[in-house]
């Protein structure tokens, strides 16, 4: 995505991935449209700190839009023609779906059939958006793979992006809507999701409280840090899936192929913030999945990209952010 001028849609701009996506858009020479909602689920003060940086840009137009809106979706896409739409408005989070269970139906199922309808009427040609690795949910075989069944989610977040992937299948089955879906192996870095581990440990031990470890411990996570993630998802997003008769339609893992344990991640944070944490061992979470691990083989076969940023880099880098941004 070189400095072809293509206008672009970005939604959950505000977002931890939106945010910096847009901005590597804006970089490479694009026009880039973002919608967000601003909802509450975290700190709107980060999220409109993150409009305001990409604000700087004069190719940058931020619309307050909620994808659930269906008017407003309608005219989002009857007012401007897309040459890409990169789709990372959800309601995120694997707990809050045990609390709140209609915003995920409104937003992840209802939001993307308005984005699915916008791209059918208005022609888009390559429609890119983000599912997840919590579509795996209870799957135990090792690195996780896009040819895997994936039929058994353990929280309504991962069903809701199941669901996406079968929608946009559909769609392109039916429209020969070009559609690429992308499952994010859990993304860290700066300007990230304080619903995060990574996020909340930084905090609590910089404040000097307790930290909850959960499952005892015995959790690994494929970290990946943002930079990798936007440099994959640019690349994919050159790649439009070809029709040769069956749907131009494709799923690819973007994780970092090298699952880290919890306690590790933790380690590199005391050592990088240069404080001793106090750990509380706790039982699993419902909702939670022991360990994730991308199988990347497909990313580098289509794009010629893995992920570079090591875990002792990308800590480095968040805890720089997080200290210069909450000036502690």
């Amino acid at each position: 995505m070189g400095d072809f001028n293509m206008m672009l849609l970005v939604t959950g701009a505000a977002g931890f991935i939106g945010f910096h996506l847009a901005a590597r858009l804006l970089a490479n020479g694009n026009r880039v449209v973002g919608i967000d909602n601003l909802n509450d689920y975290y700190d709107v003060q980060l999220k409109m700190d993150r409009i305001d940086r990409l604000k700087k840009n004069p190719h940058f137009q931020f619309i307050k839009l909620d994808i659930a809106d269906k008017e407003g979706m309608t005219g989002l896409f009857s007012g401007e023609r897309f040459d890409r739409v990169f789709h990372l408005a959800a309601q995120a989070g694997v707990r809050y779906g045990l609390t709140n269970p209609h915003v995920y139906v409104e937003s992840n199922l209802v939001g993307f059939l308005h984005i699915l309808e916008g791209c059918r009427h208005s022609a888009v040609p390559h429609l890119i958006y983000a599912s997840s690795s919590s579509v795996y949910g209870a799957n135990t075989k090792m690195p996780f793979s896009v040819a895997d069944v994936v039929d058994h989610p353990v929280s309504l977040y991962a069903a809701t992006k199941k669901a996406n992937e079968l929608m946009a299948h559909c769609y392109a089955h039916l429209y020969r809507i070009p559609a690429t879906g992308l499952r994010f192996f859990t993304v860290y870095g700066p300007w990230g999701r304080p619903d995060m581990a990574l996020f909340i440990f930084t905090k609590a031990i910089l404040a000097g409280e307790p930290i909850d470890v959960f499952n005892y411990g015995e959790m690994e996570r494929d970290f990946t840090y943002i930079d990798d993630i936007i440099e994959g998802v640019v690349r994919v997003s050159e790649k439009i899936p070809s029709d040769y008769g069956a749907p131009p339609y494709r799923v690819f893992n973007i994780g970092n192929h090298r699952p880290i344990p919890l306690l590790t991640l933790i380690d590199l944070l005391e050592k990088e913030i240069g404080k001793k944490s106090e750990r509380k061992l706790l039982p699993m979470q419902s909702g939670d999945v022991p360990k994730t691990f991308a199988d990347v083989d497909d990313l580098i076969a289509i794009t010629g990209f893995s992920p570079v940023i090591p875990i002792e880099e990308g800590v480095l880098r968040f805890v720089k952010w997080y200290r210069e941004y909450y000036q502690v």
